[in-house]
């Protein structure tokens, strides 16, 4: 664990002891797996916690820090480590115990604060120089919706006051970005209006048309590279979920199933048992694979009212889903392209600085051990061919198979996860599929799901905070303004606009009788890439003025105007 983990991770067990000083009869659930600066501890409580509780909670935790305690580890018997839970009557930490079949019990203890812990911590508490609570969501315990829901309180660790006020700053500049309130300024989207329920998402206009623009690259360019699309419907019968695994697996973030005509039907959560289902529709032979299917597929996802957050969190969104069937060897081949048309895409949006993650086998795992090596192995060559680095999560792959998941960094060093590639051994096997193998018996494809935004919803809400409204020309709803100085000028305002509409630009004439100058500040609130002035000396030169976002002054005739702007396209 790296110095900054370790110093998040000591900072979650402040939070959790500053906590049951400050509300005795908190229930202490887990903690959070170590990432960067972050941490959060979930816990219950008898009262209703507010984000203005949290200023108490920091408090309590500098009065902590000021004792300058010590972290002593020792490890106790099973039976004694759940005698000193029972005794603190922390039920939670008592449920964990009884799923650790090991005879010893690794614990932490910091003034009269006991923990489960597998550690490292910093020696004394007075090493946690600086830190900032951030907010307050809700989960339910083990993310069983019958179980009782738990505050997430959430932080951020710091080794200096300086790096504190850096991110003090970030964050500001984050809230200024903050695509939930520049959706109404732009006429973007309108998420969770109580009409229609919490999590789901209307796009208005403006965000329509951005969300069409990237579908219509993403679809030109993934017919480029070999895939064909597929329509699946939103609702299946309760019977593939429960081939696919999911109704065992995944119930709990799945919508209850709704009976027609005495059939149980379940929205789909997800998009892979339509398109292993459209395999199956013909019998393959090895000569027809690699066969890669696509989909703009929307899915449906049960989520906690406390986590739904704008775009990026939504209960119905739609993934940019494909899952391609290869023979066993074609796996390194496939991989290397998928992560090729995932840096292509994700740098056409004006994204390069990545961090690359693979999950590798669990525990339990199907499959053979030689199988997971070879996976694994071609997950690292792709990414190295790439010239790209990688850090290891050991065993947390999905027991079907190992991940490669590739987190963009934004313009303000925000890690953002948008594309997962998944390597299956188990589907194929479940839906019993299978093509003809060059012996001329039958043999089970790997699948390889992949996600390359990861949801068109969660995509544009990055997007939105990271041109803060101010799309590039070739994504911008609206990409050009003429303005007319005066009426005089609307007609050859009008034939501009046509000549430009009809080369397939989104141009728009603002004809208010307002004076030009108004008219430019509206144009420059909105962010518009391009502004058209039209006057009498534009009208007698056949000309056009042009003023592009950064105040930059161009004029030209009409042609010139049209191969400039499909440079910028």
């Amino acid at each position: 664990m790296s110095s900054k983990n370790i110093l998040s991770h000591s900072c979650e067990h402040l939070l959790a002891y500053a906590i049951l000083n400050t509300y005795p009869h908190t229930l202490l659930g887990t903690d959070s797996k170590p990432h960067h600066n972050g941490f959060y501890y979930e816990v219950r409580l008898e009262k209703q916690l507010t984000t203005s509780d949290l200023t108490e909670i920091e408090k309590e935790m500098r009065r902590l820090i000021s004792l300058s305690l010590n972290f002593y580890h020792f490890d106790l018997r099973h039976k004694e480590a759940i005698s000193l839970f029972s005794l603190c009557k922390q039920i939670y930490k008592i449920e964990i115990l009884k799923d650790i079949k090991s005879n010893s019990v690794s614990i932490y203890k910091c003034g009269n604060y006991f923990d489960l812990c597998r550690g490292p911590h910093i020696k004394n508490l007075n090493q946690i120089k600086e830190f900032k609570l951030l907010n307050i969501s809700s989960s339910y315990w083990k993310s069983n919706k019958q179980n009782a829901i738990l505050y997430r309180i959430a932080g951020m660790a710091f080794p200096s006051i300086n790096d504190l006020n850096s991110y003090l700053k970030l964050l500001e500049e984050s809230k200024k970005r903050d695509h939930r309130n520049l959706a109404s300024s732009f006429d973007l989207f309108s998420a969770s209006n109580p009409l229609i329920g919490a999590g789901l998402n209307i796009w208005l206009p403006n965000g329509a048309i951005i969300r069409s623009v990237i579908e219509d690259y993403l679809k030109k360019i993934h017919l480029l590279n070999g895939y064909n699309f597929v329509y699946s419907p939103h609702i299946a019968s309760i019977d593939l979920w429960k081939t696919s695994g999911h109704w065992a697996y995944y119930k709990d973030s799945m919508y209850p199933p709704m009976c027609v005509d005495k059939s149980s039907y379940v929205l789909k959560p997800m998009n892979c048992p339509f398109h292993i289902t459209a395999f199956k529709a013909h019998q393959h032979s090895y000569r027809d694979l690699p066969i890669r299917l696509a989909e703009f597929g929307t899915v449906y996802r049960y989520e906690l009212p406390g986590v739904l957050h704008g775009l990026l969190r939504l209960r119905g969104f739609t993934q940019d889903d494909s899952h391609i069937f290869c023979e066993f060897s074609q796996i390194d081949l496939e991989l290397r392209n998928i992560i090729s048309l995932a840096l292509t895409i994700l740098k056409k949006f004006g994204f390069c600085k990545f961090e690359v993650t693979i999950s590798t086998r669990p525990d339990k795992y199907i499959g053979t051990l030689k199988q997971w090596e070879i996976a694994e192995d071609s997950l690292k060559k792709a990414i190295l061919y790439h010239n790209l680095k990688y850090s290891i999560d050991i065993g947390n792959g999905a027991f079907y198979g190992p991940k490669i998941d590739i987190k963009l960094k934004d313009s303000l060093n925000r890690l953002w996860q948008c594309s997962t590639i998944q390597l299956d051994f188990i589907n194929a096997l479940q839906f019993d599929i299978n093509f003809i193998n060059k012996h001329g018996k039958l043999e089970h494809p790997i699948i390889i799901h992949r996600a390359l935004l990861g949801s068109f919803e969660r995509f544009i809400g990055i997007l939105i905070e990271e041109y803060a409204g101010a799309f590039p020309f070739w994504l911008a709803p609206e990409q050009i303004r003429i303005l007319n100085i005066s009426e005089k000028h609307i007609s050859f305002s009008k034939s501009i606009e046509s000549i430009l509409k009809h080369e397939g630009f989104r141009v728009k004439t603002f004809l208010k009788n307002e004076p030009l100058s108004a008219k430019i500040r509206n144009a420059q609130t909105d962010k518009i890439p391009i502004v058209l002035i039209i006057g009498d000396k534009e009208i007698s030169e056949k000309q056009v003025a042009i003023r592009l976002r950064n105040s930059s002054h161009l004029s030209m005739e009409i042609n010139s105007l049209i191969a400039y702007l499909k440079q910028l396209e």
